[in-house]
Parts: structure tokens; C-alpha cells; sequence
């Protein structure tokens, strides 16, 4: 069932597969909410939700119920990435980056974005916060917002897509990731609260959930430092206005401690990167609780490596190992005081889409315990993104977002990482992936890398 989805079959039969109940028997149970793991557990799914869940003994398995055997396995809710590019010039479907940037069309790349997509859904990742991408022909808002909404309806498999569109001004972080030469669509960017705001209501009417923007410079190019000021207080203010004007949100990228107190000042809903830190900075954080997203599977020396591989230039990557202990200890401070983490991996040009879990391995490295880092990738993520009444933790009533794994990444985080390790995938109940021996249920193709590169 290569590429599964529920708009394969018809009317009647998505209706039937809707009420049919399933019942899903696992070996262990991680619910979400950092609590013990659940030996022997079942959970029961009709329509598309969740009716019960706990141990086995508990619960009454309906006669007419389909069941599915994972006894040998670890249930978990769906995982969640909430800083990722998906209409970036990834490492595993571009040679390099930097050719791709001005022989790739906006169309293919929104084609990409969905492949991108379904990638991270094979490896139980069921919801993606997409912050964006500007290319030398502009936005990509509405394309993003495009391939979200064909899979909500069914057209094409996929993971749940929050859609963010950049709204910044020239020259700023979001803008130099284009070379300087590359041509530019006058609209994509503004200058001045007025031309911000004009902005900002552009991307809301384009639909998306949440809008990006940045405090501070950034770590990716030879033509900024991350100290220097993106945008002003009130050019801030006013984009986060407008996303709370229409029950929307706003990301802010923000290195620097300056930067993160600004950004709060500003009324961000969450903060991104956190690079550096400092006293003021980290007191606020910890006080109020903002969701912070750290974004270290961008930071590895493997991430650094990947990118040599795809073109980028060496003044890039020693900028990139240059900040890479602050990312670090940073993490450990923010962990350490007792910030609201939610996992993102900042992944676009690296690492490579679908490999989304290796930035919780990058946690419980740094001393982040398993448990906790899986929190960071479901109560937390859904908490963030104002969701936590839909998904995050398997509990009834909630949607069922649901990761089938070998092992229990609750003692061992690795266990997330290998493809083959991810057994099962379910989305709003229906089953996009499955690996269980006998079974034959996938996303995408099962050679990963074995699809052409068009710009090799």
C-alpha cells in the first residue's frame, strides 16, 4: 500500500474504516504525561479518537473490534517538530543547495515540501510546525498553506502541517539565507511597523497558523553576525499583534539574550534557537513559562558535515562551529532552571528530513532525561502550539496520533531513531504506516535516497 491514504478509497469505505473500532495491544504504554510506563496496555480508537486507554485488565475489548497485535512493542504518542523548513533544498533530495537555489520553481518545490513531509510521517513524526522559507521568487506562504490543506482533505498522506509564513524585513536574518544577487520579490519583505503590519495581514489572509519573524541575526551565512538587531521593537510588536488579532501566533528567532527579552517584550508565543543566554533573559523564560525551542540537531558536527557535502562554503561552517558549545550549554542552563522546552530541529538544507528524533537523542546527551525529552516531542510540542486539548498524550477524547516503536524510549531515546524501529504510525486513527512483520503499510518508497536528484 505504497503511499496510503484515506482519499484511495471511497466514501463508504473511509466511512466504515471511521466507525470500525480498533484495538491496539501493546506491550508498554508511554502516555505522554512524564508518568510511569503502562505494562499490558490497550487503547481503543473509534472515529478517529481515542474512547480508552489504560491497562489491558481495565478495559473491555468490543467484540466486533479489529485488533492490533503490538505486544511486542512500545505505544507513544505521535512526536511533533516544531521548528522545521519543509520547502528547503534538503541533503537527501538535492546535491547541492546552492545550484537548487536558482534552478528549483516554486511548484517543485511545494512538491518537495509534501515529500519532505511525508518523510518525517514515516518516522512517527504526525505533526510538523513548517516556520517557512523565502526563495528568489518569494514566499512560499502559499504553498505551504496549499499542501497542509490537501492533506487535512485527504488528497494526499501526510503529517499535520502548522503553516508559518517569514514576515521580516531586507536584510534581515530570513532574507540573507538568498545570496545577495539573487533577484527578490518586493512583496516578500517590509520596512517599518506600517509595512510589517501590511505584511503580517498579507500572510494571514493567505492562511497561515502562525507567522515567523526575527529578533536577531543568525549563524547560517558569512553576512550577519548573530548579535545584530533584525528588526525594532515596534516592527516586532506590531507582527505579533496581528497574529493575535486573528487568534493566530507568532515564532520570533531570537540568538541572543537582548534579542530573547525583546521578543517577549514584543508578545512572541515562542522563542526559537536560544544560542546564547544570560541572567535577565533566563529568569523571564523560567518565570513565565514561554515555550523555547532549541534546535540542536542543526548544531552537530554531523549537521556541520552534511552541509560541506551539499556546497556550503567553510566561512559558513566555522561560523556554525563557532557557536556550537553556546547551543550546548546553553540547553543545559535552560534544562537545568527549568524553561518549557518543546523539541525543534531547525531542519531545512540538514539533517536529513525524516531523521527529526536525533535531536532528542542531542537532549538526553547533553543530561535531559528520556522521559523528559520525549515530553519536549508531544505534551510540550502540543502545548505550544495551543493543541494540547487535540493531541500530545494519549488520553481519551484525544485524536489518535499514535507511534508503535521496538524498544522503550523511555530508557533508551535512541530507540526512535532507526527507520525500521518505527513499527507502526497512526494519524487521527488511520494507520500510515506499517512495519510489523507480514505487514506492508508505507508513506514513501522504501529505499530512502534511491529517487534522482534533479540538480545532480
Amino acid at each position: 500500500m505504497l503511499g496510503a491514504t484515506p482519499a484511495q478509497c471511497d466514501k463508504a469505505e473511509k466511512s466504515s474504516m471511521a466507525a470500525k473500532i480498533k484495538a491496539i495491544k501493546c506491550g508498554t504504554l508511554i502516555d505522554g504525561n512524564g508518568g510511569k510506563t503502562v505494562k499490558n496496555a490497550v487503547i481503543l480508537i473509534k472515529d478517529k479518537r481515542i474512547s480508552a486507554v489504560g491497562p489491558g485488565k481495565d478495559i473491555k475489548i468490543p467484540k466486533n473490534a479489529e485488533i492490533i497485535n503490538c505486544s511486542k512493542y512500545t505505544a507513544m504518542p505521535g512526536m511533533m517538530d516544531l521548528h522545521i523548513h519543509l520547502c528547503m533544498f534538503n541533503n537527501i533530495t538535492f546535491k547541492n543547495y546552492r545550484v537548487a537555489q536558482w534552478e528549483v520553481t516554486k511548484q517543485l518545490q511545494q512538491m518537495y515540501m509534501l515529500f519532505h513531509g511525508q518523510m518525517c510521517l514515516d518516522r512517527g513524526f504526525t505533526t510538523l510546525r513548517d516556520l517557512g522559507f523565502m526563495s528568489g521568487y518569494g514566499l512560499m506562504t502559499d504553498q505551504s498553506c496549499a499542501v497542509r490543506d490537501s492533506i487535512d482533505a485527504g488528497i494526499f498522506a501526510g503529517p499535520r502541517i502548522i503553516s508559518a509564513a517569514f514576515t521580516v524585513g531586507t536584510g534581515s536574518h530570513l532574507d540573507l539565507i538568498n545570496p545577495r544577487s539573487a533577484r527578490r520579490d518586493p512583496l516578500a519583505t517590509a520596512d517599518g511597523p506600517d509595512e510589517m503590519r501590511k505584511l503580517a495581514r498579507r500572510n494571514l489572509l493567505a492562511g497561515v497558523d502562525w507567522l515567523k519573524t526575527c529578533a536577531s541575526g543568525g549563524g547560517g551565512t558569512d553576512k550577519e553576525e548573530p548579535d545584530i538587531r533584525n528588526h525594532t521593537p515596534e516592527e516586532l510588536r506590531v507582527t505579533c499583534e496581528e497574529a493575535h488579532m486573528q487568534h493566530k501566533h507568532c515564532a520570533i528567532h531570537c540568538f541572543t539574550p537582548e534579542a530573547q527579552l525583546i521578543a517577549m517584550e514584543a508578545g512572541a508565543d515562542t522563542l526559537e534557537h536560544m544560542v546564547f543566554n544570560g541572567d535577565e533573559a533566563v529568569d523571564k523564560i523560567v518565570e513565565t513559562q514561554i515555550p523555547i525551542t532549541p534546535t540542536l540537531a542543526h548544531r552537530t558536527d554531523h549537521a556541520i558535515d552534511i552541509r560541506r557535502d551539499i556546497g556550503t562554503p567553510q566561512f559558513t561552517l566555522d561560523k556554525m562551529k563557532q557557536i556550537q558549545p553556546s547551543c550546548f550549554e546553553s540547553f543545559q542552563r535552560y534544562y537545568k532552571e527549568g524553561a518549557f522546552i518543546a523539541m525543534g530541529t531547525d531542519m531545512g538544507f540538514e539533517p536529513t528530513m525524516g531523521s527529526n528524533a536525533y535531536e532528542l537523542e542531542i537532549y538526553c546527551e547533553l543530561g535531559m532525561k528520556p522521559m523528559d525529552a520525549i515530553m519536549t516531542a508531544t505534551k510540550n510540542a502540543a502545548k505550544a502550539l495551543h493543541l494540547d486539548h487535540e493531541i500530545g498524550t494519549l488520553e481519551k477524547g484525544k485524536l489518535a496520533d499514535i507511534v508503535i516503536c521496538q524498544g522503550d524510549p523511555s530508557k533508551n531515546i535512541k530507540t526512535l531513531g532507526p527507520r525500521e524501529n518505527i513499527k507502526m504510525v497512526l494519524k487521527e486513527g488511520y494507520v500510515y504506516v506499517d512495519r510489523r512483520p507480514g505487514k506492508d503499510v508505507r508513506v514513501i518508497q522504501d529505499e530512502y535516497g534511491s529517487w534522482r536528484k534533479i540538480d545532480a
